[in-house]
């Protein structure tokens, strides 16, 4: 993976986000995405005692032995306070906890999902561009509204039609925000966001409020940013109207 121009600070936090090589999708059943969502909750964590897929091959109790013991010792890379998986790519909120954490848990993130992915497929090579990207996050009010970029996002992208449909995602960490417990196997440390709302409805109604606007933000991007580059834009000046008549 290239290095960074600019290192990733500890203690910060960061929208870290990254697609597919071409714009192919990387998700494309539940396996996969249940895979991903897995080495997510696994590489979060740091001085792991395997690989994943070693990890793999324990029975059920030794594996969950090993997750319980993981979780007390409360020792990670990254603390992972939202995602959201997409069919072509992913957004991930992240707080790095030691130096190097976020590019070393990417690293062993996409390495192991790629691996997966092209044994699965029958194909070689990256699956993912090569340097993800990462915004920093200056201000507790921008973390609160990153967050609810990224759990929009199959709703801006009409992945999902309607509000209702986005709260059933199962590909993000949403559920997660509007329980009101905190359960054992939570891959979100959520408190840094849901500790600005006095419930989780008051979460859900901070995303219900902004998301047709956000919807309608991503269709002026996508009309000024993806015009294809033989298709200058056409200024047409208006009309104008007769005198006395309202336009």
């Amino acid at each position: 993976m290239p290095s960074r121009k600019y290192p990733l600070i500890t203690q910060g936090f960061y929208h870290v986000y990254n697609k597919g090589v071409d714009g192919r999708v990387t998700f494309c059943d539940k396996r996969e995405y249940l895979r991903m969502v897995a080495l997510l909750n696994y590489y979060r964590f740091d001085s792991l005692p395997l690989s994943f897929s070693h990890f793999l091959r324990l029975t059920k109790l030794q594996q969950n032995s090993i997750v319980s013991s993981l979780i007390k010792r409360s020792e990670k890379k990254v603390k992972i306070l939202s995602y959201c998986l997409m069919p072509t790519h992913f957004h991930l909120l992240l707080q790095q906890i030691r130096d190097g954490g976020i590019s070393e848990f990417l690293s062993c993130l996409l390495n192991g999902y790629t691996k997966y992915f092209n044994t699965k497929h029958d194909r070689p090579g990256h699956l993912f561009l090569g340097q993800f990207k990462a915004s920093v996050i200056e201000s507790e009010n921008m973390l609160v509204h990153v967050s609810r970029y990224i759990h929009l996002n199959p709703y801006t992208s009409y992945l999902v039609k309607t509000f209702e449909e986005l709260l059933a995602y199962k590909w993000s960490s949403l559920p997660e925000y509007l329980s009101s417990n905190q359960t054992e196997d939570a891959i979100c440390d959520k408190e840094d966001v849901s500790g600005n709302f006095a419930t989780p409805n008051g979460y859900r109604q901070f995303l219900f409020d902004q998301k047709d606007y956000q919807r309608k933000l991503k269709a002026l991007k996508d009309l000024v940013f993806e015009r294809p580059l033989n298709q200058p834009r056409r200024l047409v000046s208006p009309k104008r109207a007769p005198l006395g008549v309202e336009t």
